[in-house]
C-alpha cells in the first residue's frame, strides 16, 4: 500500500507531501490544475522514461520520493532481500531528474537501475489511464486479459515452454539435414581431413624436419667448415692445438721438477688436452654422418612446401594444421553421425508435441470456462453503466499453423453487441467513443483486483460517462477500495462522492509563477469541492444540498 508521496520542483508543483490510507482516495480540481501531476510522478517512479521538462521551470532538479508498505507482500520483501536493498522491511522509492534530462533512482537509499525500479514497482502499483481502452483493441491484449482474468499462469507457462523447445528442436533437425550443403560439407570435410593426415605434422615432429632441411641446405659449408676445424683441431702443421699443448705439457713437466708447486697447473693443461681430444673425436664422427644426398634435400624441401601450402589454405600456423585436423574430424564425425542424431531428435520432437497438445488442451478448457465468465460478468456490467441488452462475448479461435505456438492453440477475439437484437460484433469494430469507453470500462473493472497489486491508481477512466452510470462506476470503484487501496483522478462528483477519502488539486499564480497545491478536503471544504463539481463556479444552496445528499448516500459523511 502507497503510504506517502513527496514531489519537489515537479512539473509546476513547488513542493508537496501527501499521506495516503486504504480505501479510496479521488483527486479532483479544475481543468488545468495539474490533476494528474500525481499520476505522473507515480509513473515516474515506476521506472518510466524522464524527460527535462518535468523540471520546474528555473529549478535545477526535480525530486519524487513514495514510501510503500509491504506488510502484505512477502514475495516483494524478499526481493528486495535477494537484490541486497532490504531496510529493515521498508520501501522507499525514489527518483532525481536534472534540467538536461538525466535522471537516477533509489531503493532504499540504494542506486539502481530503472530496471529494477520497474521490476519492483510492478509488484506494487498498477496504473490505469484514460486512453487505456485503445490498448483493449489489441487482440494480444485480449488474450492476455482474458488468462489474467482465469488466471492461467502456470498453464501458460507450460505451453510456451514445450512450444519453444518444440522450436529448438526443429531447428537444430533442419540445420542436420540441410540437403546438399549437408552432404557437400561431408565431402569437403573428407577431403581436407584426408590431406591434412598424409601431411601435417605434430609440432615436435615439425620442428625435427626444419631442422633436417636446414642441416641438408647447408651440408656443403658444413664439410668445409668441419675440415678446417677439424685441422686446426689436430693437424700435421705446428700450429695444430693438439701439437701445440703437447709442447705445454712437456715444458711444464720440466718446470714443475724445479718447482713442484707448478704442479695443478700441469693437471689443468692434461685435462685441456683431454676435452680438446674428445672434441676432435667427435667432430671425426659428425663429419663422417654429414649426407650430401641431393635427393632427401628435395623431399624435404618438398613438404615443407605443402606444409606452407596448407598453412595458407587453412589460415592457421604450420605448427597448428595437427589440432586443426582434429577439429574438422570432429565435425566430420558429428555430421556422418547426424542421421542417428536426427532420428533422436525426431523422438523428442514428437515427445515434445504430445506434451505440448496435453499442455494447451488444458489451457484451451480453462480458457473456455474463463470466456464465458468473462462474457456473463462484462454483460451484467454493461447493463449497469447504462447499455441495457447489450452482451458481451469473448470468442476462441483455433490458431492457425500446425506449429506449437507459445500462446496456445487458441486465439481470442472480444465481442460486443449494444443493443438487443443486434449480432455481437468485433470490439475494435465498434464505432462510438462513448461505447467503446463504457465496455472498456467495463472490462476492466470485471477484471480489476485480480493480481497482488496492493495499489491501483485510475486516472480519468470514467471520461465519456455521466449521470447514473457515473454513480455505478463510482460504486465500483469504492467497492474495490474495500479489497486494495485505490487512487482516483475524477472529474465526476459522482465518483468524487464515492471516495473515502479526497484530495484536491488547485493552481495558483503570482503573476511570474504558477504553483500546485494539493490539500486533503474533510467536512465543509470536501461538500464545497462535490458542489463546484455539481454546479459550476457559483455554489448555491442547491448544490451544496445535493453534495451533501451524494456524500451521505456514499457513507463518506456522517
Amino acid at each position: 500500500m502507497l503510504e506517502s508521496l513527496y514531489v519537489k520542483d515537479f512539473a509546476i508543483v513547488g513542493q508537496a507531501e501527501i499521506a495516503f490510507g486504504p480505501g479510496m482516495t479521488v483527486v479532483t480540481g479544475e481543468t488545468g490544475a495539474g490533476k494528474s501531476l500525481l499520476v505522473d510522478a507515480l509513473l515516474l517512479l515506476s521506472g518510466d522514461r524522464a524527460e527535462a521538462t518535468m523540471v520546474r521551470h528555473g529549478c535545477e532538479r526535480a525530486e519524487l520520493a513514495a514510501a510503500f508498505d509491504l506488510s502484505a507482500h512477502a514475495d516483494l520483501h524478499d526481493w528486495l532481500i535477494a537484490e541486497d536493498l532490504d531496510e529493515d522491511g521498508a520501501c522507499q522509492l525514489r527518483r532525481v531528474i536534472r534540467s538536461e534530462g538525466s535522471s537516477r533512482a533509489w531503493i532504499n537509499g540504494r542506486p539502481v537501475t530503472l530496471t529494477q525500479l520497474k521490476t519492483l514497482a510492478a509488484g506494487l502499483i498498477e496504473i490505469h489511464g484514460q486512453h487505456e481502452h485503445q490498448a483493449l483493441l489489441e487482440r494480444t491484449q485480449q488474450l492476455a486479459l482474458l488468462d489474467a482474468f482465469g488466471e492461467h499462469a502456470a498453464e501458460l507457462v507450460e505451453v510456451t515452454r514445450f512450444a519453444k523447445a518444440w522450436r529448438e528442436t526443429a531447428a537444430r533437425i533442419a540445420e542436420l539435414t540441410r540437403g546438399a550443403d549437408h552432404a557437400e560439407r561431408i565431402e569437403w570435410l573428407t577431403h581436407q581431413v584426408d590431406e591434412l593426415d598424409r601431411h601435417a605434422l605434430a609440432p615436435d615432429d615439425l620442428a625435427a624436419l626444419e631442422e633436417q632441411h636446414r642441416r641438408l641446405a647447408n651440408s656443403g659449408q658444413l664439410l668445409q667448415g668441419c675440415a678446417t676445424l677439424a685441422e686446426r683441431l689436430d693437424g700435421d702443421n705446428e700450429f695444430a692445438l693438439l701439437c701445440v699443448i703437447a709442447r705445454a705439457q712437456s715444458e711444464i713437466a720440466h718446470l714443475t721438477k724445479l718447482d713442484a708447486r707448478l704442479g695443478p697447473l700441469g693437471e689443468l693443461v692434461d685435462a685441456a688436452q683431454i676435452q680438446l681430444a674428445e672434441a676432435s673425436d667427435a667432430l671425426a664422427r659428425y663429419q663422417s654422418s654429414l649426407d650430401l644426398d641431393p635427393e632427401r634435400l628435395a623431399d624435404s624441401e618438398a613438404q615443407l612446401g605443402k606444409l606452407h601450402e596448407l598453412s595458407r589454405k587453412h589460415r592457421v600456423r604450420m605448427p597448428e594444421l595437427k589440432a586443426h585436423a582434429d577439429e574438422l574430424r570432429t565435425e566430420l564425425e558429428s555430421r556422418r553421425g547426424a542421421g542417428a542424431s536426427i532420428t533422436t531428435l525426431q523422438g523428442e520432437q514428437q515427445r515434445l508435441a504430445g506434451a505440448y497438445a496435453t499442455a494447451a488442451k488444458k489451457l484451451g478448457k480453462k480458457r473456455a470456462d474463463a470466456a464465458s465468465r468473462l462474457g456473463e460478468s462484462v454483460s451484467a456490467l454493461m447493463a449497469e453503466l447504462g447499455m441495457r441488452g447489450g452482451r458481451f462475448e469473448v470468442q476462441l479461435e483455433a490458431q492457425a499453423g500446425d506449429e506449437p505456438d507459445p500462446q496456445g492453440a487458441e486465439r481470442c477475439e472480444f465481442l460486443v453487441s449494444t443493443n438487443p437484437g443486434q449480432p455481437p460484433r468485433a470490439l475494435r469494430k465498434v464505432a462510438s467513443g462513448g461505447e467503446l469507453s463504457r465496455i472498456s470500462l467495463a472490462i476492466e473493472v470485471a477484471a480489476l483486483g485480480l493480481d497482488a497489486v496492493g495499489t491501483m491508481v485510475f486516472d480519468e477512466v470514467d471520461s465519456g460517462i455521466g449521470g447514473a452510470v457515473a454513480e455505478v462506476v463510482g460504486q465500483k470503484l469504492r467497492r474495490l477500495g474495500e479489497r486494495c487501496q485505490v487512487l482516483c483522478v475524477t472529474h465526476l462528483p459522482q465518483v468524487a462522492s464515492q471516495g473515502h477519502r479526497h484530495l484536491r488539486v488547485s493552481k495558483s499564480t503570482d503573476g511570474d509563477r504558477t504553483d500546485t497545491r494539493i490539500e486533503s478536503l474533510d467536512g465543509t471544504a470536501r461538500r464545497e469541492e462535490v458542489a463546484r463539481m455539481l454546479g459550476g463556479i457559483e455554489i448555491t444552496r442547491e448544490t451544496l444540498a445535493h453534495a451533501k445528499q451524494m456524500l451521505a448516500k456514499a457513507g463518506a459523511v456522517g
